[in-house]
């Protein structure tokens, strides 16, 4: 039985995105009970900030896993891809820290810029890979 090689750099990357989905999911839990709000918001700036960090991870990062293990799978492992993987899992951890803090911040912008580029990449990257451009190994 042939069995195709596994996507190592994608698998890495994935386990690193889904601990940092865990720990957003706490830092969630602890304040829903420090304030004692189980649905909701209850009006409270810092578990709305830390909901919406939550949210927002969940918003960005399955489509950049999707094309990184996409790109993986046709290319194989590269150093682009633990560039863009390292990119996106620091961009995901800065950015929750700058939803604490109530004004824009270095933090909130450096994880903004992180994920972007980290997406934007993969994109290009994936729609060379589909017109037969042939870069990354």
């Amino acid at each position: 039985m042939l069995v195709a090689a596994a996507p190592v750099v994608t698998l890495i990357i994935a386990a690193a995105l889904a601990l940092l989905n865990l720990w957003l999911s706490v830092r969630v839990s602890r304040v829903r009970s420090y304030r004692k709000v189980m649905v909701g918001d209850g009006g409270s700036p810092e578990l709305i900030a830390r909901g919406r960090a939550h949210a927002n991870f969940n918003e960005y990062v399955p489509i950049a896993l999707i094309l990184m293990l996409l790109v993986e799978l046709r290319v194989g492992p590269s150093w682009g891809l633990w560039v863009a993987g390292a990119a996106l899992v620091i961009g995901r951890v800065l950015h929750p820290f700058g939803m604490d803090r109530p004004t824009p911040n270095p933090f909130r912008l450096g994880g903004m810029l992180l994920t972007y580029t980290a997406t934007i990449g993969l994109v290009v990257w994936a729609v060379l890979i589909a017109y037969g451009v042939r870069i990354g190994a």
